[in-house]
């Protein structure tokens, strides 16, 4: 075994590896061999991930000439230009991928953070506390919308607040 945790050895007179020595050769990650494992009869034959060949102690060995076999033409079917992304799309945890009900939740939430901000006339310690105790929710959360509303209300971005009236010049008489 090489040091890198992947493996191949002789068993039964052919080369077996190991799930490492597949994630080494394609540079899949280890949720994407996962997934070609566990949905392997999805796909057509030639497209399979192969089978166990056998298991030492825990770890589960394939035939290096399957495994191959079955990378040549993956690459060629599908390609790799989305390997080591399984799983959610990395995003910035604001609901910007599209928007949905998690945006209209954060942007009401920040419309209450608003709305008590211009009643205490502007930020002080505790807000997101007072609003996690009111509406419910977790204060981190309050937090993150109260951290939106302040830089909108700062930087007179609301589009509810008309600002202070502009003073008109009086002629003395």
């Amino acid at each position: 075994m090489s040091g890198d945790g992947a493996s191949r050895r002789i068993v039964g007179g052919q080369w077996v590896v190991s799930r490492a020595w597949v994630m080494q050769l394609t540079g899949a990650s280890a949720a994407t061999v996962a997934r070609w494992k566990a949905q392997r009869e999805q796909y057509p034959p030639e497209r399979r991930f192969p089978e166990v060949a056998c298991t030492i102690g825990r770890t589960r060995f394939y035939v290096q000439e399957a495994v191959e076999a079955f990378w040549a033409a993956w690459q060629e079917d599908v390609g790799t230009g989305r390997l080591q992304t399984a799983g959610r799309r990395s995003g910035d945890s604001r609901g910007n991928q599209g928007g949905g009900p998690s945006r209209a939740q954060r942007d009401q939430a920040v419309a209450t953070a608003l709305a008590e901000l211009r009643q205490a006339g502007g930020y002080r310690r505790g807000i997101a506390a007072q609003l996690a105790r009111e509406h419910g929710g977790n204060e981190r959360s309050w937090q993150r919308a109260v951290t939106e509303a302040r830089a909108l209300y700062e930087h007179g971005q609301d589009p509810d607040d008309a600002g202070p009236a502009p003073q008109s010049a009086q002629p003395s008489p």
